[in-house]
């Protein structure tokens, strides 16, 4: 049998959803930041992406693939209030902002600033792409987007060093939305053609979200092995603001995004959400 090619997003709270995987017979897994798993879902390199949700609405760009995306059941990277590692990093009062450079590693995060500025921040600032270093970002647009790790372990005084005498404000964008929605907010979840998994393939990334999410302190200690004093953090993060189901409630905080996300122009359409 044609082994699965998965890819996955290399940051910490990806780790529960591949648990074990990396021993499995049936998947080949790889790491990479959510817009590059996005690409190459899109070329057709991989046969499963664990993408950025704005994604699914970009559907796959080789020829002769045009009937959109499946969501695997049940599986997602989602956060109901604060994320953590999703934040807007301001020197200066949010209604006051005027341009944002934006983590270029990020594509959902991304869509999500847009949709904050027009409905909760009522902003319109110029946004700027830019690579996921906070000094540079901010000496160059008095706010910045990080996502991932690099925002989770942002700490006061690494703030204050890029900063020098202005004050940094973190705004946790999950809380934002969650705030202002009463709803999860979905970041990421399985996706791919039609035809790329079979139900025991399914039951399989079920199992190993299982066993991720009942794993998060042996999880941490591993990924964060160099780091043994982010190791408790880590492990709180992963149980305390990660949620890994796609449930009725996460649905619904999607399908809002996706309006809204179409509303403010960052796609055409809504589309509905279709499952295998």
């Amino acid at each position: 049998m044609k082994r699965v090619r998965l890819g996955a997003v290399g940051y910490l709270n990806a780790r529960p959803l591949v648990y074990g995987l990396e021993r499995s017979t049936r998947f080949d897994l790889r790491f990479d930041v959510p817009s590059r798993c996005a690409d190459l879902l899109h070329r057709g390199r991989i046969d499963i992406g664990l993408i950025p949700t704005i994604e699914y609405l970009r559907g796959p760009s080789e020829a002769g693939h045009d009937d959109g995306y499946r969501i695997v059941p049940d599986l997602a990277i989602a956060s109901r209030g604060p994320v953590a590692s999703v934040a807007l990093y301001t020197t200066r009062p949010v209604s006051d902002v005027r341009a944002i450079a934006m983590d270029t590693s990020s594509r959902t995060s991304v869509a999500l600033v847009r949709v904050l500025c027009a409905r909760a921040f009522g902003i319109d600032p110029a946004l700027e792409p830019a690579g996921p270093d906070l000094a540079l970002m901010l000496a160059s647009c008095d706010a910045a987007l990080l996502i991932g790790d690099n925002a989770l372990f942002q700490q006061a005084g690494q703030l204050a060093a890029h900063s020098g005498q202005v004050t940094v404000q973190k705004i946790d964008l999950g809380e934002v939305w969650t705030t202002m929605t009463g709803l999860p907010f979905v970041w990421a979840f399985w996706a791919g053609r039609p035809d790329a998994l079979m139900a025991d393939d399914m039951q399989a990334l079920r199992q190993a979200r299982d066993a991720g999410v009942a794993a998060s302190e042996p999880i941490a200690r591993q990924y964060l092995a160099d780091r043994p004093e982010r190791q408790a953090a880590g492990a709180r993060y992963l149980r305390d603001n990660i949620k890994y189901h796609l449930g009725p409630d996460e649905r619904a905080g999607l399908e809002l995004f996706y309006r809204y996300a179409a509303d403010a122009g960052v796609v055409d359409s809504a589309e509905p959400l279709r499952f295998y």
